[in-house]
């Protein structure tokens, strides 16, 4: 079968289309429970970027199979996976998805809607699972607000499009006017620029209390003025370091105002916490079943422009998500 190979960890540069052996083995976190799916469409992200280089946490040796998400059609199950042959899938598989046929793990994955597209299916696993577990441990409750930074990225205009599911008001941060419109598209209440005092703007839109949750996926130098956006008792949710650099907090700050710092893993959570993983599959597939998803997708590439589709993500020039279509 066809397959986009990352053949070297040289970046995007590196991604090639090969002949590869159909996958004959389960998913390597599916607890020895076989599900393959048919791939119609990838969702890349950061993820994918990252690993391409070596750099990211969960990674895998080269020659690998690209793809950290996907959606498509289930062409086999075993029956203990609480799937059946013909479901309409979408699914986070880490590496191996961007093929004609790829297998995936149960907890990872979720039924897609008959009115959802595969394109669009491809959109949502992994940036809306990120984005409620994100909203779930920041404890915001309904009436509060969140400050939502890369709200015009994959997890950015996830967490907009959530905030009304958890009845909160989300002020979104963005860089340019492209994505400012985007962002007020993915259900922003209020937009404020990065290249600007965003910080003082937080105050002015709250009173000068702060909001109650930040929800960080950028990182870099904006942490410590995201602590100063808190309102007292709030929290800083971290969700990764799309800025590239790994930001450090001084306590103090911390113990000053009651503020929390916490971060996000779920699959760390569900190894101390068994079924955490299960939770947020089921409150993802249910708000699907409920058309409370409407996941916003960028640019579509055919599949042998997938390092094409890479580069854009790398450049940070994305809107909403990356999606390839399958072979």
């Amino acid at each position: 079968m066809q397959a986009i190979v990352i053949e070297r960890l040289d970046g995007p540069d590196a991604a090639v289309v090969r002949d590869v052996p159909e996958p004959g083995h389960h998913h390597h976190r599916a607890g020895g429970v076989r599900v393959v799916v048919e791939v119609r469409a990838v969702g890349l992200s950061v993820i994918d970027v990252l690993q391409s280089r070596g750099r990211y946490q969960y990674g895998t040796p080269t020659p690998y199979v690209l793809g950290s998400e996907i959606a498509g059609v289930v062409v086999e199950a075993d029956p203990a996976s609480g799937f059946a042959v013909g479901d309409r899938v979408g699914s986070i598989v880490f590496w191996g998805g961007m093929a004609e046929r790829a297998v995936v793990a149960p907890d990872y994955t979720a039924k897609l809607p008959d009115d959802m597209s595969f394109v669009q299916g491809a959109a949502v696993y992994l940036n809306y699972s990120t984005a409620w577990f994100a909203l779930h441990r920041s404890g915001v409750r309904p009436g509060g607000t969140v400050l939502v930074h890369g709200a015009a990225g994959g997890v950015g205009t996830a967490l907009l499009d959530l905030a009304d599911a958890f009845g909160v008001r989300a002020i979104a941060v963005v860089s340019s006017d492209d994505k400012a419109e985007l962002a007020r598209r993915a259900g922003a209440d209020e937009v404020i620029r990065s290249d600007g005092p965003w910080k003082d703007d937080v105050l002015r839109l709250t009173d000068g209390h702060g909001v109650d949750a930040v929800l960080d996926p950028v990182g870099g130098d904006r942490f410590t003025d995201s602590l100063r956006a808190l309102r007292t008792g709030g929290m800083l949710v971290v969700i990764g370091f799309a800025g590239g650099s790994i930001p450090e907090v001084r306590v103090n700050r911390l113990l000053l105002r009651n503020l929390s710092v916490t971060g996000i893993s779920m699959d760390t959570m569900d190894a101390e916490y068994p079924g955490t993983l299960r939770m947020v599959r089921d409150a993802v597939q249910d708000l699907m079943a409920a058309g409370r998803i409407h996941p916003v997708v960028g640019r579509v590439f055919p599949f042998v422009e997938a390092a094409e589709a890479m580069r854009l993500i790398e450049s940070r020039d994305a809107l909403g998500k990356v999606v390839v279509t399958g072979p």
